[in-house]
């Protein structure tokens, strides 16, 4: 259910040693750059969800991608960010609300469930709490609060994956170099390396058919 967790207060990711997407900063033109550092600034205050929807969203973006601590990637600002903009996927299913009203809804409705069953709110749970209840919205049979609980579950980590991967301190992890513009890339093909990308230091840990390095 959850991605790998990003591992706070390391400046090394384990998996792709010496390797921080960050130090290519100086290759990127002005635009790129002020785009990507943008991310790994101060978190941009909440504007759409009120208190309780933070943090309700907060808890539930942490079990989805697995994070805690300081070091987590601010998910709950950057989502919301897009939501107060009307940054939405262009599209939502047509036996869902709009995705803003559809956030709103689903996250009372987590709250609510966490209530009946566990007696306080969703953020209040433990985590084996919270993992049992999200587990049981993504595999249960039927509509959930009367929404199809597998488009909700598609919004959830819609929204969740497209910002955390969106994320410098995610693309360390992964070993993704980042931005080719201007520069580019010039060594294409399965196990080909830039001169700046670092090789994945355990390669037997993922499928045969990823190509090769930090890339």
């Amino acid at each position: 259910m959850s991605t790998p967790p990003v591992q706070a207060g390391t400046e090394v990711p384990a998996r792709f040693p010496g390797f921080r997407v960050l130090d290519q900063a100086n290759h990127w033109d002005d635009a790129t750059r002020s785009v990507v550092l943008a991310r790994v600034g101060r978190p941009a205050d909440i504007r759409f969800f009120d208190v309780a929807e933070q943090a309700a969203a907060t808890a539930l973006f942490d079990e989805l991608l697995d994070q805690e601590g300081d070091g987590r990637v601010p998910i709950t600002a950057m989502v919301d960010a897009r939501l107060a903009e009307s940054q939405t996927d262009g599209w939502h299913y047509d036996s869902m609300p709009t995705d803003g009203d559809a956030w709103h809804i689903t996250l009372a409705a987590l709250d609510d469930e966490a209530r009946a069953i566990h007696g306080c709110s969703f953020a209040e749970c433990g985590r084996d709490e919270r993992r049992e209840l999200l587990e049981g919205i993504r595999s249960g049979d039927g509509d959930w609060h009367d929404l199809h609980r597998g488009q909700v579950w598609g919004l959830w980590t819609r929204y969740a994956c497209t910002a955390f991967y969106s994320h410098p301190d995610a693309w360390d992890e992964i070993g993704f170099a980042g931005p080719a513009y201007p520069r580019g890339y010039k060594n294409l093909g399965v196990g080909k390396r830039e001169p700046f990308e670092v090789a994945d230091a355990h390669p037997a840990k993922i499928p045969a058919t990823r190509t090769g390095g930090a890339s």
